[in-house]
């Protein structure tokens, strides 16, 4: 009588390898699992994906958790920036707000994005 045990270890080790397969054929990290240079690689790629009028959760679906958050009131108007790493300054292994993208809400609604966006942020001189 032949051994069934050299089918059975075959069969689950090929059962094994088609698991697997399946898995990294569908799995598609969240950006928040997402190493460094991956996600501000997906940040930069997804910032030309984005447009005025966006909700705040909707961006943050697409981003996921910002890098830095800032919010205050001016002029009764709630703003909000959140800020994303899309590109490398320092080696510090630190992300700094000079490494990202400044995102402006205003009551909840992108309004702006960019450096001069942070500055007018800064400056609360938003239109109503």
């Amino acid at each position: 009588m032949k051994s069934k045990l050299p089918v059975i270890i075959i069969s689950i080790f090929v059962a094994y390898v088609a698991f697997v397969a399946v898995i990294m054929l569908t799995y598609d990290p969240s950006p928040d699992e997402m190493k460094w240079e991956d996600r501000q690689a997906y940040n930069k790629a997804m910032m030309t994906e984005i447009t005025i009028g966006q909700s705040i959760a909707e961006i943050k679906s697409l981003f996921g958790k910002a890098d830095f958050t800032e919010a205050k009131i001016s002029n009764e108007q709630q703003l909000q920036v959140l800020f994303y790493r899309t590109h490398h300054v320092t080696s510090d292994g630190e992300t700094s707000k000079e490494e990202c993208t400044p995102l402006l809400f205003k009551q909840g609604v992108l309004i702006a994005w960019g450096e001069d966006t942070y500055n007018q942020y800064l400056a609360s001189q938003i239109d109503s």
